[in-house]
């Protein structure tokens, strides 16, 4: 009996030492790892590494074949391709208000962006962490989409971020301070405003509408004014170009093409920024509206801070020409545009890959944690 007792202690022992061994092996190779901050967007993927910055950023849309189920483009030249393919062709867009829709299609989607990437490096490149942006009312389901999606993809270790949180550390500002942070993050699918204190999100409101909404707002109100039928690339380059939450001092002006909706016909039109603002304005006004909303449930000991610091615009609507106007009207407190907007969110896991102190404070726990 003695000796199975100290046979079995040996096992143990030699597994623990194994353990040890792999714990240290991983280590090593982690030093050697490309690790990756992603900022899994509604309308654009934006990848940043230590070494590189921002690699990438294309466009969340992949192509498929649906007769062979093949891939054919992702990213940008897929983007190309909306209101533009034959029948068993598809413009698939796997992410819809921020959250994974098609899981299957989002795991091919970061499989070659991470594959892109890594396409310099060595075949034995250790497989790399990733942090990953998530929406604020994501559920325990949609986590987990998005960890087995990203270790299916090739991820060695996944952390979840929020994305106002990432957007707020990569605007440089004090999350992990008792001071309050008040990030209004308006991106494709969503708006995420949000109160940050002490590393965590004190108070918040996520909204199903952003940018997208503001493209179909245009869509609608060229489609009842004038009778004519544009496409979602066409009203993003509307917003883009004459876009405005008020009306500009100096006038602006686009001359559209599309289909008129009474012969069918290709049609031109000239669409103004006073027109674009109407077309926009209860969006706008939503989005402000919640703002204030936010501000009324936050403690007043916070709402002091955010008076004295103002309000952070982060995302590609913090673009939108007059917006940070109108809110700083609406709230009377001032509002600033973050440096690069657009870029925030994915700034901010490249500041946590190389803070493992404050990503242990601000990383939201997955399924398996």
């Amino acid at each position: 009996m003695k000796i199975e007792g100290d046979i079995r202690e040996y096992r143990l022992l030699e597994l623990e030492n194994c353990f040890k061994y792999l714990i240290m092996i991983q280590k090593i190779l982690g030093k050697f790892s490309k690790d990756l901050g992603i900022d899994l967007g509604t309308k654009n993927t934006l990848v940043y590494t230590k070494e590189g910055g921002i690699v990438l950023s294309e466009p969340s849309v992949v192509a498929i074949n649906i007769r062979t189920d093949e891939i054919l483009a992702v990213g940008e030249e897929a983007r190309r391709m909306v209101g533009k393919t034959p029948a068993h062709i598809k413009a698939i867009k796997p992410l819809i208000d921020g959250v994974i829709s098609d899981f299957e299609v989002t795991e091919k989607m970061l499989k070659y962006f991470i594959n892109k990437t890594h396409q310099e490096n060595f075949i034995l490149t250790p497989r790399p962490r990733v942090v990953i942006g998530i929406p604020l009312d994501i559920t325990e389901v949609e986590k987990k989409a998005v960890e087995d999606a990203a270790k299916s993809a090739g991820a060695r270790q996944v952390y979840l971020i929020e994305e106002s949180m990432a957007a707020a550390i990569g605007n440089r500002l004090p999350v992990s301070e008792a001071t309050a942070t008040m990030v209004v993050d308006i991106g494709g699918g969503t708006t995420e405003i949000s109160v940050i204190s002490l590393g965590g999100v004190v108070a918040w409101k996520t909204l199903r509408i952003a940018g997208n909404e503001l493209d179909q707002n245009i869509i609608d109100y060229i489609r009842e004014e004038f009778n004519v039928l544009i496409g979602e690339q066409i009203a993003e380059r509307i917003k883009i170009k004459i876009g405005c939450a008020s009306r500009l001092d100096e006038p602006l002006e686009m001359e559209v093409r599309g289909r008129g909706l009474i012969d069918g016909l290709p049609k031109s039109i000239v669409i103004n920024d006073g027109q674009v603002v109407e077309a926009i304005n209860k969006t706008v006004q939503k989005i402000i509206d919640n703002i204030k909303i936010t501000l009324e449930i936050t403690p007043p000991e916070l709402v002091s801070d955010i008076y004295e610091k103002g309000i952070y615009l982060t995302g590609g609507g913090a673009l939108l020409r007059n917006f940070d106007k109108e809110i700083a009207k609406a709230t009377k407190i001032p509002v600033r545009v973050a440096e690069d907007p657009l870029t925030c969110v994915v700034r901010g896991t490249g500041i946590l890959l190389d803070n493992d102190e404050l990503l242990s404070k601000v990383f939201s726990p997955g399924v398996d944690d």
